[in-house]
């Protein structure tokens, strides 16, 4: 942790690297929110705890400061924990590893929690400041924001009473978000017969790894393999394989990296099944060149299971896999460049009887969202399966009144001297459900510059560490 610390701005990094040693993934934040009421008392901050376990701590306005309109600043204490397959890793228990690469910070093997562990590490920051010019402020630290954005959906009454949130969870420095787009989490369900594996069979494991992943809000738009879809093709492609089970993909809001079933081929078709799994790999190779550098794909013999799948579910199945919709489904037309509405097919399992499939839709607007969660039960339906949705939140409209906006653009002008973007996001802010909990609620979002969140291989660039701390104190200081 040594040479975190040592990084400017000093502050900051001083408690990311204590957020890095505390334990915090997702639905297991206790510890890092122990942290931070810990942090309060012993500043003698007034701090209150909702019951879903969200924190805020207020800190009174400087002098000067007193007339002031109430600031929030919010960012999430969870982190998405994703690590490579062949490090042993428990993120209920152990500690970041983070290190310095170059112009940027790291992790080793492992989600780094950048997102969000630099807005948590900001806020504390300036809670501990004791020469920081600034009004009152309500610093809100939320739970669950990666699975679900519990925490913000949960929000406790009288928890706020400011008039501004600058929410510091965004992914670009120089750029102001001020919309977002809405999500709902979607769940297949099936049931099938196991029957015994047919004689003469051999068992091999198929594994696809090296993906790059990624956010499935913020790197969608790239267009990289999906695990989960790439092993259904496969399968789908070579018919005669009998599934015993699948393990593929990972969180929801992560672009599945690295995919895994457990097969039964016959003796006699087990030379081509091999070389079968050698061309797949080198097609795919070739067909994402552009997006992927370090796609692995093989089989290797391993004891032959003793069920596998009936063989009429396992044809509706794999076909319904290579149905469902994944990835970009329509752009913006108002805003270039962005996207309107996605789904990401996150999760394949398939053991014991049961299969379950995992997505994750996005949608700048409700009737995009509701058309895709259409579109999933058609296909769940058609192949005996039933879903249920869950976490269902809409979206944050661009307000272009908004009066923080303005303050921050002039803001950043005179600070660093060229105008910031303003932009909305194909991801999941809170500031719209906090918005519509807290409507008198005027945001922007803000961040520094991170690359490739929800996988190992996250990093934040060190340099816009600098200019995003150094734009959140003069804005505070410039209301």
């Amino acid at each position: 942790m040594k040479e975190i610390t040592e990084l400017e701005p000093k502050a900051l990094w001083k408690q990311f690297a204590k957020v890095c040693s505390i334990p915090h993934p997702s639905k297991h934040e206790e510890k890092l929110r122990q942290y931070v009421i810990d942090f309060a008392q012993s500043h003698g901050l007034e701090y209150r705890q909702d019951a879903v376990g969200n924190v805020v701590v207020r800190k009174p306005a400087a002098a000067g400061y007193e007339g002031h309109p109430t600031v929030v600043l919010q960012a999430h204490m969870d982190m998405v924990p994703q690590k490579n397959s062949d490090l042993k890793f428990n993120f209920e228990t152990d500690p970041i590893r983070p290190y310095v690469d170059g112009e940027w910070v790291t992790a080793d093997g492992t989600t780094l929690g950048a997102d969000d562990g630099m807005g948590v590490s900001a806020m504390l920051a300036v809670l501990e400041g004791k020469d920081i010019p600034h009004p009152a402020l309500e610093c809100l630290f939320t739970v669950d924001e990666e699975t679900g954005l519990t925490g913000a959906n949960q929000l406790g009454d009288g928890m706020l009473s400011g008039d501004i949130l600058i929410n510091l969870d965004s992914e670009d420095e120089g750029e102001l978000y001020v919309g977002c787009a809405g999500a709902v989490n979607v769940t297949a369900n099936f049931e099938y017969k196991e029957v015994a594996t047919p004689d003469d069979s051999v068992g091999y494991e198929v594994a696809l790894s090296g993906l790059k992943g990624g956010h499935s809000g913020m790197e969608i738009i790239l267009q990289r393999g999906n695990a989960n879809k790439l092993l259904t093709r496969f399968l789908r492609e070579n018919p005669y394989v009998r599934i015993s089970t699948i393990d593929a993909g990972g969180l929801r809001n992560a672009i599945p990296r690295e995919a895994r079933a457990i097969v039964a081929v016959p003796v006699a078709q087990t030379a081509g099944f091999e070389k079968a799994a050698e061309d797949f790999e080198q097609t795919i190779r070739r067909e994402f060149a552009l997006v992927e550098d370090s796609i692995r794909f093989g089989v290797r013999r391993v004891d032959t299971p003793a069920i596998v799948a009936a063989c009429d579910f396992q044809t509706r199945f794999v076909a319904a896999l290579t149905a469902m919709p994944n990835g970009i489904m329509r752009m913006s037309d108002a805003v270039p460049g962005l996207v309107e509405t996605s789904t990401n097919m996150s999760r394949v399992q398939l053991a014991d009887g049961k299969a379950q499939l995992l997505f994750m839709v996005r949608c700048m607007v409700n009737y995009g969202k509701k058309q895709v969660v259409a579109m999933i039960e058609s296909v769940a339906s058609l192949a005996g399966g039933r879903i249920e949705t869950q976490g269902d939140y809409d979206g944050w409209a661009p307000n272009p009144d908004s009066k923080i906006l303005h303050v921050m653009k002039e803001g950043y002008e005179k600070l660093f001297g060229r105008m910031p973007e303003v932009k909305a996001i194909h991801a999941g802010l809170e500031c719209g459900i906090i918005g519509a909990k807290y409507p008198q609620l005027d945001m922007v979002s803000v961040g520094p510059t991170m690359r490739y969140p929800h996988s190992p291989d996250e990093k934040v660039e060190i340099a816009s560490v600098v200019k995003f701390y150094d734009f959140l104190l003069y804005t505070l200081k410039n209301l």
